[in-house]
């Protein structure tokens, strides 16, 4: 998998199909390196990956990618869920799977936000979780 490590600070600005992952690489064999391998493969872009390890109880990391279509987002999101019960991390939870616009997949240590590049500008998640702060949203420059 290639992606390109980045600092909080400097995280902000990701272009094309480029990944930036905030903090130390994902352990081999754990959940985020499987959903960021999986990402991989399936030709998400603009793949952020978000620690939230004491800003929230929910989850340990939050990724939030884009696909190009809503065919595609559906694609990414089926085949994660797929990859994540083949290697043992139980069935994860999907939301938003009909429509496709914004697709969650609840894993447990990982929450995944799959959107369509439009959907995903309007809400702005990386924003609201601190990510990049100062700097340009995701995709803007």
């Amino acid at each position: 998998m290639n992606h390109a490590q980045t600092t909080p600070a400097s995280a902000g600005t990701v272009a094309g199909d480029a990944m930036a992952v905030t903090g130390a690489d994902p352990e081999p064999g754990s959940m985020l390196d499987l959903v960021l391998s999986s990402l991989d493969e399936d030709q998400a872009q603009e793949v952020v990956s978000i620690p939230l390890q004491g800003k929230s109880s929910m989850a340990d990391h939050m990724v939030i990618a884009s696909g190009r279509s809503t065919r595609q987002v559906a694609a990414i999101a089926q085949k994660l869920a797929e990859r994540l019960k083949q290697a043992g991390f139980g069935t994860p939870r999907i939301e938003g799977l009909p429509a496709a616009d914004w697709v969650l997949i609840d894993a447990g240590d990982v929450v995944v936000h799959l959107f369509r590049p439009e959907v995903r500008t309007f809400y702005n998640l990386e924003r609201m979780w601190g990510f990049g702060e100062g700097a340009p949203a995701v995709g803007q420059a």
